[in-house]
């Protein structure tokens, strides 16, 4: 009987240590795809990049919306010039082909300019493209990665259709294999860079929710509030949602310091002038809860407003 149980609890035992050692790997696996990020305020942020499958599977998504695109286009002009007995045919084709070129060579520059910096693709499966300096995406970094993507892309494809003599056949084998550096280039870095990314100074991560978080609100909610902190809606409109969750991972996980170095830098910006008895940390709170509340009244008359360069109105 003793000799059962001890087996049983050896088991047990067994068991544990391989889901332990499997939970480990996997935290491991997961920690390589981390990257910390110092932003311009101070704040380190942590960012998981996207994986190469994850990027696979978004250009997937991708390449058929726009095969999608291009096909009902076709077919929609091939009905309209039949309704309208629209007989010369290579017209329309012309037509057609510099629709195909636009949507071949700006469809991912259209959608990643824009405010969610991400293609259908990529937001579908959460990802989106990101500085690496953490500064704001340009649109000399968003035309420089998109461009490049001809060589990494369409090259290859170009050599692997070539067909002819022996020398071509050859040819074809080299330009294959040397236009395949840049195909898999992302396998073979740990960031899982294009070499459009190298060059334009970006990469692809997991876009976390853009939603205003509620535990750190209800704990400044909870604290009376001192009359001391009374900012105008102009000193609430300095920042937008990207700062807003920037000085929360402020207030969660950053030190004396660096809040009171992000602290100076509000202060500085909105032209807050420190009165007595005002602490670094009571001044971020009450200015993260007034900075939350600003954001929720534009968000509910429709104005979103991203972060402290968006200055529409």
């Amino acid at each position: 009987m003793n000799a059962r149980a001890a087996t049983s609890d050896m088991q047990v035992n067994i068991e544990a240590a391989r889901r332990r050692r499997a939970r480990i790997a996997e935290e491991q696996r997961v920690n390589k795809m981390v990257r910390v990020l110092v932003t311009p305020e101070g704040a380190a942020l942590h960012l998981k990049l996207a994986t190469a499958a994850e990027r696979a599977g978004a250009f997937a998504m991708d390449v058929a919306i726009q095969w999608a695109i291009v096909i009902a286009t076709l077919l929609g002009i091939g009905f309209a010039a039949s309704a309208m007995g629209f007989r010369n045919w290579n017209v329309a084709f012309a037509f057609w082909l510099v629709f195909y070129f636009f949507i071949r060579n700006f469809y991912y520059i259209f959608f990643e300019i824009g405010r969610k910096a991400a293609t259908p693709g990529k937001r579908a499966l959460g990802l989106r493209v990101a500085s690496r300096d953490g500064d704001r995406l340009t649109a000399n970094a968003v035309l420089a990665r998109n461009f490049t993507r001809e060589i990494e892309v369409g090259l290859p494809i170009q050599f692997l259709l070539m067909s002819g003599d022996q020398l071509s056949a050859w040819m074809a084998l080299f330009g294959l294999a040397w236009s395949g550096v840049f195909l898999f280039f992302p396998i073979f870095n740990k960031d899982k860079l294009r070499v459009g990314d190298l060059i334009a100074g970006t990469w692809v991560i997991r876009a976390p929710k853009v939603q205003l978080m509620g535990d750190i609100s209800q704990v400044v909610a909870s604290t009376p509030r001192s009359s001391m902190y009374a900012f105008t809606p102009e000193q609430a409109d300095a920042y937008g949602i990207h700062e807003l969750h920037v000085l929360e991972d402020v207030l969660r996980q950053s030190t004396a310091e660096i809040k009171s170095q992000v602290a100076t830098r509000i202060r500085t910006k909105i032209g807050w002038a420190s009165q007595t008895g005002e602490t670094d940390i009571g001044f971020l709170e009450a200015y993260y809860a007034a900075l939350r509340r600003r954001l929720e009244q534009r968000m509910l008359m429709g104005d979103r407003k991203t972060d402290k360069f968006d200055v529409r109105r």
